[in-house]
């Protein structure tokens, strides 16, 4: 069945069609609403929800903001959702607040709304399709714990305060770390808030606060890229890292040893489950209320695994 995406109207709207045909005005509609569209992560989980469009009858309409911090742009994109009398949204949070009047409004509305990704503090949903983000923390400490020998001095860049899978991320990783490796210190914590060039930033500061560090733990790919790219600029080869989601300059650096690991998520299925529970809602049938949609740790001795090939995807 043909796919596409209708455009948003609205002034500084970030827009684009899931395919370039012209819309013939569609009867069965999803709405899907990432936290940015055009990075190789939200473009896999776009890829995920298509399929999931075709095998279950229905078109997309995809958009979202700009920055993973423009919560009042989510908003208005659920709005013009319901203006267009979609049959259900999925939906990536940016924060765990600001969208919960939203998903409250499409609840009364009866239009069925899925949480893919990212928490959102509200309770009328039908499912939650993510990585176990606390999980994916853990794994990033243990190969930490692992290429450390269990001793060391760390940093972690963490992203966005209201961000609850990285909040999550780095709650696995800290919690594990004092646990599991008491012989290795998280020196200092810093916010690389949402772009790679502040997470550059906030790494070389505190690699000059912290001179003697052996290990650093990103939260997420824009802040491992900036992250890496300090280290790189610093000259501190010794420091490795753990990065978290994949892009070709880390994969780069799991091949000259820079990273220790790549913490990896699977978009393409949170698209794919997060238009299917939509679609189950509303033939009557019901989905788990939590979908884990797997996590790996991608190293260099497995990077070419066809399972985590596919993970990467055209990263590689």
């Amino acid at each position: 069945m043909l796919l596409l995406a209708a455009l948003f109207l609205g002034a500084g709207c970030q827009k684009e069609a899931a395919t370039d045909e012209t819309p013939v005005g569609p009867k069965h509609v999803i709405a899907v609403i990432p936290k940015l569209t055009n990075t190789v992560f939200w473009q896999s989980v776009l890829t995920g929800a298509k399929e999931a469009g075709k095998d279950f009858g229905y078109e997309l309409i995809w958009d979202g903001p700009d920055r993973e911090t423009n919560s009042a742009r989510q908003v208005e994109i659920v709005d013009a959702a319901i203006a267009r009398h979609v049959e259900g949204v999925v939906i990536a949070p940016v924060d765990r607040t600001g969208l919960v009047p939203s998903v409250d409004k499409l609840a009364e509305l009866k239009i069925p709304c899925v949480i893919i990704d990212s928490g959102l503090d509200a309770v009328h949903f039908v499912s939650f399709a993510a990585t176990d983000n606390y999980q994916g923390g853990v794994l990033a400490a243990e190969r930490m714990g692992q290429v450390l020998g269990g001793k060391g001095n760390i940093l972690i860049v963490q992203h966005i305060a209201g961000s609850h899978a990285a909040t999550k991320r780095v709650s696995g990783f800290t919690d594990t770390i004092t646990k599991e490796f008491p012989g290795i210190t998280i020196v200092e914590s810093e916010s690389g808030q949402d772009t790679a060039a502040i997470a550059k930033q906030v790494t070389g500061e505190m690699l000059q606060r912290h001179p003697d560090v052996q290990g650093l733990f990103a939260c997420n790919v824009d802040l491992s890229v900036g992250a890496l790219q300090a280290l790189q600029e610093a000259k501190r080869t010794d420091v490795k890292m753990v990065a978290f989601d994949p892009d070709k300059s880390l994969i780069d650096g799991l091949r000259s040893g820079q990273v220790a690991a790549i913490i990896v998520q699977d978009p393409y299925k949170m698209g794919y489950e997060g238009v299917k529970a939509v679609a189950l809602s509303n033939k009557g049938q019901s989905s788990p209320r939590l979908i884990d949609t797997g996590v790996a740790v991608v190293t260099g001795e497995n990077l070419t695994d066809p399972k985590i090939m596919r993970l990467l995807g055209e990263q590689q």
